[in-house]
């Protein structure tokens, strides 16, 4: 396979000829649209307007058809000589555009002779259900003098292209205020805007905000009292690194870096082929994270972690699975053209590496220069020559929809890396080698057995020969696959996604609107223009270029990377970013509220070795993090969306963090799963799918959501009910929903009533009488007693339920069972409040 697809690969790139301009007009930003919808259009929708529609329906067309326009948002909206809207911005059933690319009419099918795949379809439907987003006005012919020009010293003084400088905190007019210099920067921006700040949250409050924010847990019983005794200054600090240093954080802070990194375990798409060892990414990201790993030296290993010096062999394995940040995204294993697997696979990457790690879209420079970023094709494909001289392994096998397979990393023995399965005896390897060796005799009988017959015949069965053959085959891969897990003593091989380099550096060519068909002038392996300085080498030479790529992404010298990760990490405990847009610093990125603040924690982020862990402890200690979120009128009618931070916005908890919190205060979380994932242990193909749903389905899985098996568009019910982000895209920022269907699932979802009844369980063996044991209910959901009114609620409703719920018989049965389902809906109803939910 791996010769094969370099093979296409070089065979595409060495036809290359010369580049031919492409006619593009200035992109001006619009009102109401985002740039998640802008990057969605030109990556998707106007490529293939420009391949499959203009040369019949553009203003350049020899003869406009039909009298249809499509290379203007004006005309695309209109329609043509039918009379029906070609788009109708969030109805794709009453868009002509969509109609005739989806060939439902006999007498209007487009393009005529081949139709659009499966999947430029699905993103035709999605744009037009967004609204149609289109940043085309109608244009003016030469209006703008041709093709778009670049200015690079321009560029460059864009805010966010610029070195960030570390100022001096601000003067401040309320004295006593401020503890830290954070504040000084925060109270200078409510003091502009003619706002103040609200009062501190009280200490219980605190330290569930603490807890939550650092572990994803809620802090127990003994912890609050022990935080609401200790009085002295340095309290605070004492249960932030008391929080710091569990190995909860890890789990907690690692889940955040998975959302950016698109983590799954399966490629999504057409054929959602599983990646039974995508758990080790997840893993080493836990660890970095519980590890402090310094920042810069965790993005280097995830681009190039593979040519990187190493300790000892566990540390080069360690680095080696970094690499499968490269590996894990989602891919079209169904696509029959290899070059195009190649190139896409490419996109996918430049797009995860650029948005995670430098916010910015790269990836729109495919097949244009960037309509508003000064980035040009030219820049993407440098990149893209690098990743192409890179050889990605996920570990695949051939299957009757993945014809794209892939291999994997063996990592050396001498690692000790762990492992998800366990050693199989000498009967049972013997036992799999056997079935594996007479499979695959098996198919090739069939096949001979296919050929031997006559035409006639063979036309007569059509394609159930085909469907034996590659049925047989199939089975056979399937279980060389087992068989390939096991060394041949039995113990598991120890393997691994990731990316290593090619024998021979690629460069590719620039390809005209993306099209492998129109290949331009190769452009030497390098880095982006606009980020480096004026003169600066760009052009790589040695190797593939990941090592350059990687030096220069987590370099101090580079504008973005430190501003990136600090907007992140405020944003998750402050509720809201500094910068608005935090995967896009670009042109249509939003400016900072706070710019001197940004690059204060940026550049006191490098200085004090990328520690995230410093940085978080310096957010936290700040008093603008320990505000309550009371209401004030007149801060609220000047300032809605607390963008000066004014006080602490009050947060829904994300999906992870209910799911783990229920089980926590229940009694029932297990901190400590067997290593792996039930991907893992589920198989190859649909019969992995299969394995993995019945397992998944039959067992009680307690342990915490990070190492729920994530499979694309398979996401598991209580994640996807709350919000749980596309694990195809970059996430930074998680939706954040307050709909019924949450309500509901809390209600009648069996895992939400084993949860409430595993508490129940647990309320009801502590000591003291009735209304002590709700009491402490109350303790391990909200990190406070209930107050009177809520007391008297309780004591009323002990009073009356457990007998409703006997149904009024007066046996000892029937009232234990009254009991028991009172104290079971009373801490599902606790589960169920918004205050269980939210963090104040």
């Amino acid at each position: 396979m791996k010769v094969h697809a370099l093979h296409f690969l070089l065979t595409a790139f060495a036809a290359a000829a010369t580049a031919a301009d492409e006619p593009t007009a200035q992109a001006r930003a619009h009102a109401g649209i985002s740039a998640d919808q802008l990057s969605f259009f030109e990556k998707n929708i106007r490529p293939v307007l420009v391949e499959h529609c203009y040369k019949c329906h553009s203003a350049e067309s020899d003869k406009v058809k039909g009298g249809l326009t499509l290379d203007t948002k004006q005309g695309t909206l209109l329609g043509g000589e039918s009379g029906h809207p070609g788009v109708t911005p969030g109805s794709p059933a009453e868009s002509s555009l969509y109609e005739a690319i989806t060939w439902r009419n006999d007498d209007m099918q487009m393009p005529p002779k081949n139709r659009l795949p499966d999947e430029v379809i699905a993103n035709f439907k999605k744009w037009i259900e967004m609204g149609a987003p289109d940043p085309r006005e109608q244009k003016v012919t030469n209006a703008a003098g041709g093709r778009r020009q670049i200015n690079m010293d321009e560029g460059r003084r864009h805010w966010a292209f610029q070195k960030p400088v570390k100022a001096d905190p601000p003067a401040v007019k309320t004295e006593g205020w401020a503890r830290t210099d954070i504040d000084r920067f925060v109270l200078a921006g409510l003091e502009k805007a003619g706002l103040q700040p609200v009062g501190d949250a009280d200490r219980a409050t605190l330290i569930r905000r603490i807890a939550y924010d650092l572990t994803g847990l809620p802090p127990t019983p003994d912890e609050v009292k022990a935080f609401l005794a200790d009085t002295s200054p340095e309290a605070v600090k004492r249960v932030i690194d008391q929080y710091l240093d569990s190995r909860r954080f890890g789990e907690r802070w690692g889940r955040h870096w998975l959302d950016i990194a698109r983590y799954a375990e399966s490629s999504g798409k057409e054929v959602n082929v599983l990646y039974p060892h995508a758990w080790r990414y997840r893993d080493y990201v836990i660890e970095a994270f519980n590890r402090d790993k310094p920042y810069d030296q965790f993005l280097k290993e995830q681009i190039a972690g593979d040519l990187m010096k190493f300790e000892n062999k566990h540390d080069q394995a360690e680095k080696i699975v970094a690499t499968g940040f490269l590996a894990i995204g989602s891919k079209g294993h169904n696509q029959r053209d290899k070059r195009q697997f190649a190139m896409d696979l490419v996109d996918e990457q430049i797009d995860a590496m650029s948005q995670a790690m430098l916010g910015l879209t790269l990836a729109c420079a495919r097949c244009h220069d960037h309509k508003f970023d000064p980035v040009t094709q030219r820049d993407y494909y440098a990149l893209a020559g690098i990743f192409l001289s890179s050889e990605t392994l996920y570990g695949t096998y051939s299957q009757l929809q993945n014809i794209n397979p892939g291999s994997l990393i063996e990592l050396d023995r001498a690692a000790d890396m762990p492992s998800a399965l366990a050693a199989l005896s000498p009967g049972e390897y013997a036992t799999l080698k056997r079935q594996h060796e007479e499979s695959s005799q098996t198919a090739e009988n069939i096949r001979e057995q296919v050929r031997g017959m006559s035409a006639g015949e063979r036309e007569r069965q059509g394609a159930a020969s085909f469907l034996r053959i590659r049925s047989s085959f199939d089975r056979a891969e399937s279980i060389r696959a087992d068989l390939d897990l096991f060394n041949p003593d039995g113990t598991p091989r120890s393997l691994a996604m990731g990316v290593l380099d090619r024998d021979r550096p690629i460069n590719s060519p620039i390809l005209i609107r993306g099209d492998l068909k129109q290949p331009g002038d190769l452009v030497p392996r390098g880095l982006v223009e606009v980020l480096c300085a004026k003169g600066e080498p760009l052009n790589i030479s040695q190797g593939s270029g990941r090592l350059d790529l990687a030096w220069w992404i987590a370099s101090r010298d580079n504008p973005l990377t430190a501003r990136v990760m600090v907007n992140r990490v405020w944003m998750k405990l402050m509720g809201t970013p500094i910068v608005a847009t935090p995967d896009n610093f670009g042109f249509m990125g939003q400016k900072p509220t706070h710019p001197e603040l940004l690059d204060h924690l940026a550049v006191g982020f490098m200085d004090e070795g990328w520690s995230v862990k410093r940085l978080i402890r310096g957010i936290m200690l700040s008093r603008a993090y320990q505000m309550g979120s009371g209401y004030n009128a007149q801060n609220y009618a000047a300032d809605p969306e607390n963008k000066w931070h004014w006080r602490m916005s009050q947060r829904r908890l994300d999906a992870e963090a209910i799911r783990d919190a229920m089980l926590f205060v229940a009694g029932v979380l297990d901190f400590y799963p067997v290593d792996g994932s039930p991907v893992a242990r589920a198989g190859e193909g649909r019969e992995g799918i299969f394995n993995l749903a019945r397992e998944v389905s039959g067992k009680p899985y307690n342990f915490r959501s990070i190492y729920l098996p994530i499979v694309r568009d398979q996401i598991p019910e209580f994640l996807g009910t709350f919000d749980f982000p596309d694990a195809s895209l970059v996430s930074s920022e998680r939706d954040t929903t307050n709909v019924p269907g949450q309500s509901l699932f809390l209600m009648n979802n069996p895992q939400a009533i084993s949860a409430a009844d595993a508490f129940a369980r647990r309320i009801g063996k502590l000591e003291g009488t009735p209304l002590e044991r709700l009491t402490q209910a109350y303790q391990l959901c909200f990190a406070r007693p209930p107050t009177e009114a809520e007391l008297a609620a309780i004591k009323a409703f002990w009073t009356r339920f457990p007998d409703q719920a006997a149904g009024g018989k007066q046996t000892q049965q029937a009232r234990d069972y009254g009991k028991n389902a009172a104290l079971s809906a009373f801490c599902q109803s606790l589960f169920a409040s918004a205050e269980f939910r939210y963090l104040n």
